[in-house]
């Protein structure tokens, strides 16, 4: 087997791998780690700060969430052995959802 060995050591060496991402249409070229975080986010969630540096998108602010909660009233519902899914009908000392105000 000489010419095997002579074979393997002139095989071509693999280049080194790039990882590109497209921000906005253009082109960069990142390391493995921010590829992958790009990925996770999708590239629509970026936008470029400078020439050559780019970030996540800031993300909006849920404001004035408001939850509705259960509270007695009179009149209000009344359910089957405590079964807010469950009402009976409307009477004496019933609950009602109500918006809380703060």
């Amino acid at each position: 087997m000489p010419g095997f060995f002579e074979a393997i050591n002139n095989l071509p060496t693999s280049k080194n791998k790039t990882h590109t991402v497209c921000i906005n249409g253009q082109q960069v070229v990142v390391t493995l780690a921010k590829k992958l975080e790009v990925q996770k986010h999708g590239e629509d969630a970026y936008h470029w700060i400078s020439p050559t540096e780019f970030e996540l998108k800031p993300q909006p602010k849920r404001q004035n969430v408001v939850y509705r909660t259960l509270m007695r009233k009179d009149p209000g519902y009344v359910f089957h052995e405590g079964d807010p899914h469950w009402p009976t009908g409307i009477g004496k000392g019933g609950y009602t959802w109500q918006i809380k105000s703060e």
